[in-house]
């Protein structure tokens, strides 16, 4: 850890032990052990891989989606060496960082073009300050949103200068309030995923068809903010159906904006896709520079729609791996862990997609149950200081894990954890 970082943790413990003596004093044994404890802890400071046992799949707090193998091999082969990033090889000349990913995504999704920003919020953001600023959006009252970390749509609004015109009632909005909300100042009709919740019962909302003609009208834009981002039926895998970016666009919706580290399973981005002639207009936004991605995150998004462009492929996501285990496989796997840890028990359990996506889709799962020596909570502790750090949630006084979102390479990791209790 570096000479000054040892130093300053003798200092730091010799200082609180002058500060709050001890009867009989402190043995050097003692004051040893505290200060590799603080070395420890200064390790953990830093990111490091853990094991993801709580049964929530994309858990914003432990970074989402892994990466597929291919996407951290781009990573790694264009992170050792100069690249191509903004060169154009057949010319030789400047080019486009963009274009391959662009390339991709519009054949992927059947926009006309495409662009990536650092994250969704980023996307939005961008739209609204190019489209927007100084006039009015049109959003139902049933889709003003708030994410994870306090962002808002309201405030994203207010933020760009745009000003928010609110439309129908939180239950059901029908085309003729988007209609009476119309101004000369109108920029865009907007439609936003309720990413984190659901309004059921006595509901109603126009088609996003309606919306477009009511736009085509009118010569209003008409966005949509997707959030996660699907780019197939998750249907076939147990869960909720969700609209897909390829529905959005065929529906006619100008600029559709989505995340790339959600549903998509890649990493962290934010990507608009639609009319060439508006993604045009963004690109020329100079707050474009200051929302660019890196040349490693356009390297592991390139390989992550590669993968989506072969439908043969999309198990090598880890995330549509996890999704795809059968019961039978979780019980063949949760049997090794029962057979090692004394006292371990195999349990009916429900994973979750989390992440701000599908906040009403649960997937059954199974997962191994103790209870350990000085209670769970405790033992969550213990297992979150394991040299691989090990995430587990409590129960009703068990500690719990999730089978579905360890990934089989990492049982003997979690198995080794469970045993040292």
């Amino acid at each position: 850890m570096g000479r000054e970082s040892v130093k300053r943790s003798i200092a730091q413990t010799l200082e609180d032990a002058r500060r709050v003596p001890l009867n009989g004093g402190y043995s050097f044994e003692s004051l040893s052990a505290t200060i590799i404890d603080r070395l420890q802890a200064g390790v953990f400071e830093s990111l490091v891989p853990v094991v993801n046992a709580t049964g929530i799949l994309l858990h914003t707090n432990l970074g989402r989606a892994p990466l597929a193998p291919a996407a951290l091999a781009a990573i790694e082969r264009i992170g050792a060496s100069y690249s191509n990033v903004e060169y154009d090889l057949e010319r030789g000349e400047r080019g486009s960082r963009y274009g391959r990913a662009v390339s991709l995504l519009a054949s992927l999704t059947g926009a006309e073009s495409a662009l990536v920003v650092n994250n969704c919020a980023a996307a939005v953001l961008l739209v609204l300050d190019t489209f927007a600023r100084g006039r009015d959006v049109i959003v139902a009252r049933s889709q003003l949103i708030e994410i994870g970390g306090g962002f808002r749509l309201p405030d994203v609004l207010e933020r760009t200068g745009a000003r928010l015109v609110e439309a129908g009632a939180t239950n059901k909005i029908y085309l003729e309030d988007y209609e009476r909300a119309l101004s000369a100042h109108t920029a865009l009709l907007m439609r936003a995923h309720p990413s984190n919740y659901a309004i059921t019962g006595f509901t109603a909302e126009p088609h996003p068809k309606e919306l477009v003609e009511l736009g085509r009208r009118t010569g209003i834009p008409v966005i949509e903010d997707l959030g996660s981002g699907a780019l197939c039926d998750l249907a076939q895998y147990g869960l909720a159906r969700e609209r897909t970016v390829q529905e959005a666009v065929a529906d006619g919706i100008d600029l559709v904006t989505f995340s790339g580290d959600k549903l998509m399973g890649g990493p962290q981005a934010g990507i608009v896709v639609g009319s060439a002639a508006l993604i045009a207009r963004l690109r020329a936004n100079p707050l474009l520079r200051a929302l660019r991605v890196d040349k490693l995150t356009l390297a592991a998004l390139t390989e992550t729609l590669r993968i989506w462009a072969a439908p043969a492929r999309h198990k090598e996501l880890p995330l549509y791996a996890m999704l795809s285990a059968s019961l039978d496989e979780l019980r063949e796997r949760a049997g090794a862990f029962v057979k090692a840890v004394e006292g371990a028990e195999i349990i009916e359990t429900t994973s979750y997609a989390g992440g701000g996506s599908l906040p009403q889709s649960a997937l059954p799962s199974l997962g191994v149950a103790v209870r350990p020596p000085g209670g769970a909570t405790a033992a969550a502790t213990r297992l979150r200081k394991n040299d691989r750090p090990v995430i587990a949630r409590i129960e009703d006084g068990r500690l719990i894990l999730d089978l579905r979102t360890i990934a089989p390479s990492e049982d003997t990791v979690a198995i080794a954890a469970l045993k040292a209790l």
